[in-house]
């Protein structure tokens, strides 16, 4: 790292960090197309983030940014605005590249970058990124203007001509630092340098490590440095918990949480729109009153299912998190994740909404497999802790009903005239020759049926260290990260051997775009 650099990153690591509470979206109108502003406040926002508030005006006017702020704090708005706010429509060709360490996150990127974009319209985005059919994605390349992508398929369309870099005029590289865990520099160096013409670059990144600066100090000018505090997510008076599930037993355990806890008022929060339509029908089938909010949905719509969640009629409301923006009910008593929400902050703001007003609130979320270490990260980022438990057994939750069955029975006895029932109870006795214990049962039975399948714990363990060079963390013996983040470590290797789809289709392939990079990096001078 030559001596600029390092002055620059002491620099950066001296400053204050820029501690503010966001501004006002009003506060940037002036900056934005009405166009812009009218998606933002369909969207629901109405205050911007520390990192928003600096970045997005920084951006429209052109400059290079450097962004130091964790995830969860809205980076993809800060980025997103002003890529679509400074796309030309009537351009028919790639102007603006995103590259994300993982699938998820270019798939979540693409989703906000769209509802960023619902009036601009002409404006197409597009996630490319592996695992995905590559003749599918190529013909979905056609007049693109923003792709959000991985770096190893970006490379791959590189290779094969079908990503073509002559128009573009902006950068972003979102969660820089995770894309050098995962062994991306060179391929994040490679896509950079073959871009031909001036161009804006924007790089964020939770943590400012030295590579990283020597990326900016190459592809950047006169970079404007913006550091966010990381601000502490905290989630009082809500016990969390968390159960280890095979996806296929969600919907059972769903069932059973609700059945053992009965709340009065529960949110189940799904990550797609699909499961929200898929479980609303799975537990209207099993008798609860439940209904689904999402984006689809007419604002009538949502406005009576809205209202029937307040009033009580409904008394669980499953949704997406962005449906869910605006839900202000105090008395909900439980929060189910059914799905771990890509970022950190939605999870905070989904059990933020028990354990309001003074009272405490249950939140429980389901983890398959390498879903743990979203756990450990959501622990870390929020200093809270999230037990895991096992789901209560089948026979305790057969206890539970038949116990709320006989104490609203009860209830009834002592406020109810009883007499004429007695008379039913007592004629039935006298036909059927039994006593009034087993006809008791027999109606409790009828009431709450049989004890159900007991649910098996998900069997997934984290490699420890000294295991095939693996450790608990999650990192392999090298210190490199594994697929708790999408990836599989340096340069993606499926267990074959053979690079996955997110570096390139095949070892041969891969090795052949590195040649035609360096060639057009030696030829542009860098």
């Amino acid at each position: 790292m030559d001596e600029n650099i390092t002055r620059d990153y002491e620099n950066f690591e001296m400053e204050d960090s820029g501690e503010t509470t966001g501004g006002s979206v009003a506060d940037i109108e002036p900056l934005l197309d009405s166009r812009v502003l009218r998606a933002i406040r369909e969207m629901g926002f109405e205050k911007l983030s520390p990192i928003q508030e600096q970045a997005i005006p920084a951006m429209l006017a052109g400059e290079d940014i450097i962004g130091q702020a964790q995830t969860g704090t809205g980076k993809t708005a800060a980025f997103g605005i002003p890529a679509i706010q400074k796309c030309d429509p009537g351009l028919r060709k790639l102007q603006t590249l995103i590259l994300c360490p993982t699938r998820e996150l270019a798939i979540q990127a693409a989703e906000e970058l769209r509802k960023l974009a619902k009036y601009m319209h002409g404006i197409k985005v597009l996630p490319v990124y592996g695992g995905q059919d590559i003749g599918k994605q190529i013909a979905g390349l056609r007049g693109v203007q923003i792709i959000v992508g991985t770096p190893g398929r970006v490379m791959d369309h590189m290779r094969r001509h079908t990503i073509k870099l002559d128009d573009v005029n902006m950068v972003v590289l979102d969660e820089a630092d995770e894309m050098l865990n995962m062994g991306f520099r060179e391929d994040m160096e490679t896509i950079l340098g073959q871009i031909p013409n001036e161009h804006q670059t924007t790089l964020f990144s939770a943590t400012m490590p030295k590579p990283i600066l020597e990326i900016t100090g190459r592809f950047q000018q006169n970079a404007r440095m913006i550091r966010v505090a990381a601000k502490e997510l905290t989630i009082p008076l809500v016990s969390q918990k968390f159960y280890r599930l095979k996806n296929q037993d969600k919907d059972a355990a769903c069932i059973r949480l609700l059945e053992y806890y009965q709340p009065k008022l529960c949110l189940i929060f799904c990550n797609t729109k699909k499961k929200v339509d898929e479980l609303s029908g799975v537990l209207k089938q099993a008798g609860f009153q439940a209904e689904g909010l999402h984006g689809d949905l007419a604002q009538h719509q949502r406005d009576v299912v809205m209202g029937h969640f307040r009033n009580g009629s409904t008394n669980i409301l499953i949704a997406t998190d962005v449906a869910a923006r605006g839900i202000d009910v105090d008395d909900v008593e439980a929060v189910i994740n059914y799905d771990i929400p890509q970022d950190i902050e939605y999870y905070v703001h989904r059990i933020g909404r028990t354990g309001r007003a003074g009272r405490t609130g249950r939140s429980f979320t389901f983890v398959s497999g390498r879903e743990i270490f979203k756990i450990r990260e959501i622990e870390k980022v929020c200093r809270t802790t999230v037990e895991e438990k096992k789901l209560p057994g089948a026979s305790k939750v057969l206890k539970a009903k038949a116990d709320k069955y006989l104490n609203q029975a009860w209830e009834c006895h002592e406020h109810e005239d009883m007499e004429l029932m007695k008379r039913f109870l007592q004629r039935k006795m006298d036909e059927a020759g039994c006593d009034a214990l087993e006809l008791a049962a027999a109606m409790l039975k009828y009431q709450v049926g049989d004890k159900g399948e007991e649910i098996q714990a998900d069997d997934f363990a984290p490699r420890r260290f000294g295991a095939k060079g693996g450790r608990a963390d999650g990192r392999d013996g090298r210190g490199r990260r594994g697929d708790d983040r999408g990836g599989r470590g340096r340069g993606d290797r499926e267990r074959s051997g053979r690079r996955s789809d997110d570096r390139g289709s095949h070892s041969r392939d891969h090795k052949d775009s590195r040649r035609f990079g360096r060639g057009r990096e030696k030829r542009s001078g860098l």
